[in-house]
């Protein structure tokens, strides 16, 4: 298709009639891809749920996390052992210190 020679009144226009057309093929897309999985869990006997579910290790959140270390220079600093570091306690690792010096 040469758009060279299209005006821009008509690209606009075919531009809309692109768009519609990509929404129409996604819609189906979708609709086969639920159909196919449908099919597969029928043929092994399990529900879509069972299907997607199997395998797929969901971790209930089970709260805040309790801290682990604690700064012995000020007690109120204290650190889950998850995540970044605090400034305390790289400064702890820094003057050649263990980690484990530090657990509550």
């Amino acid at each position: 298709m040469d758009l060279t020679h299209m005006s821009s009144a008509e690209l606009r226009q075919l531009q809309v009639r692109v768009q519609q057309e990509l929404k129409k093929r996604e819609s189906q897309d979708l609709a086969k891809a639920r159909e196919e999985i449908q099919a597969i869990a029928r043929n092994v006997g399990l529900s879509v749920q069972e299907l997607l579910g199997s395998g797929v290790s969901v971790r209930a959140k089970s709260g805040p996390v309790a801290p682990r270390y604690r700064n012995p220079a000020d007690a109120s600093q204290q650190w889950t052992g998850r995540g970044r570091q605090p400034q305390w306690v790289k400064e702890w690792l820094d003057a050649g210190k263990n980690l484990d010096a530090l657990k509550i």
